[in-house]
């Protein structure tokens, strides 16, 4: 019986899926300084510790500065003022003019001053806020008549809905329009690029002569701040729509609303939201000049009146409320897209 040659084995590549024909897909090779390619994603687990980080970061640096005095303690608390005639207890003076006044006293033979090296009292330590950011809820106000915190927020988040939501309903079809037609976007968008670079606080006093000192002159400005931004981006996002999705409606036969409505705000509508996620935030940044308009009112109000009693671990605690909102704002807008425009990899 004659032995048969060997067969020669023919190595067959991977194949792009993750098993085809019971082999598993070989995993790309990694090389070091991977995560700096440009457009490469990151994993899950280096998303949430960077992510992390982005807050523990700032967060030890401001650590570092109120707890280690040889950072930065300019400041001496003090504690015992010795034979220093204006030094009082609790006090706080340069580090330079309390060496100087003690040398002085060492020199004449008297007392010397004794205290603590500390930061400014406009810069308090993280507990201090931490604390304060409880605290602040429960203290009652200075003056009576002034606004809980509680309450001071509840009114700035609506004066902050009322006005972008007025603009959003005029401002995002102005843009799709725009957007979609070249005689509507030479009509409308030089007179609304020329009004974009006036600041929204010139016309605060037109605001208040027109619509009072009330809520209304606040809304207005806020509308003001946004509205004509709105109105460029979302054009602008609008003409970043693929031709050929246009070219290919056309051929099937789509006549120009059907093309607006079927082609165009289907194709657009995640990235105006995303678009929209952002201008949010442009609206919070003049809340607080739209709050100081007429009577003053809302969170604005209640940073400025701490400021003024000198309570900066208040003032702290409410800038970061107000951070706080907007990124859990932003991160429920964030889901809830995902929820609206599931194809979207970052709605």
């Amino acid at each position: 019986m004659r032995a048969e040659p060997p067969r020669e084995s023919i190595p067959t590549p991977p194949g792009p899926g993750p098993r085809e024909g019971g082999r598993r897909r070989e995993k790309p090779p990694t090389y070091p300084g991977s995560a700096f390619q440009v457009r490469k994603p990151l994993g899950r687990r280096a998303n949430a510790w960077l992510a992390l980080g982005a807050f523990l970061l700032p967060l030890l640096a401001w650590c570092a500065v109120s707890y280690l005095p040889f950072v930065w303690h300019p400041m001496v608390t003090v504690s015992d003022p010795g034979s220093v005639d204006y030094f009082q207890k609790g006090m706080q003076v340069e580090r330079h003019e309390f060496r100087e006044e003690n040398r002085k006293a060492v020199a004449e033979g008297r007392p010397q001053a004794s205290g603590t090296r500390e930061n400014p009292v406009y810069l308090p330590a993280p507990h201090l806020v931490a604390k304060a950011l409880v605290t602040a809820f429960r203290t009652p106000p200075q003056r009576a008549g002034d606004p809980w915190l509680h309450e001071s927020l509840g009114h700035s988040i609506r004066i902050i809905v009322l006005g972008f939501l007025l603009s959003a309903v005029f401002g995002v079809p102005l843009g799709l329009i725009c957007g979609s037609f070249a005689l509507a976007s030479r009509l409308s968008e030089p007179f609304v690029d020329f009004i974009r670079y006036m600041p929204a606080p010139v016309f605060g006093a037109l605001c208040v002569a027109i619509l009072g000192i009330d809520d209304a002159p606040k809304v207005a400005i806020i509308f003001i701040g946004t509205f004509f931004q709105m109105v460029l981006v979302v054009a602008n996002t609008t003409r970043g729509l693929p031709p050929a999705l246009l070219e290919a409606a056309q051929t099937l036969g789509a006549k120009r609303r059907q093309l607006v409505m079927n082609v165009v705000l289907p194709g657009v509508l995640p990235l105006i939201y995303r678009d929209m996620r952002i201008l949010l935030g442009w609206a919070w940044t003049y809340l607080i000049v739209a709050e100081l308009i007429g009577a003053s009112s809302g969170i604005s109000f209640f940073i400025y009146q701490q400021a003024k009693y000198r309570n900066y671990d208040n003032v702290y605690a409410a800038i970061i409320l107000i951070g706080l909102i907007g990124l859990l704002t932003d991160l429920a807008l964030k889901g809830l897209g995902r929820k609206f425009f599931p194809w979207e990899k970052e709605a």
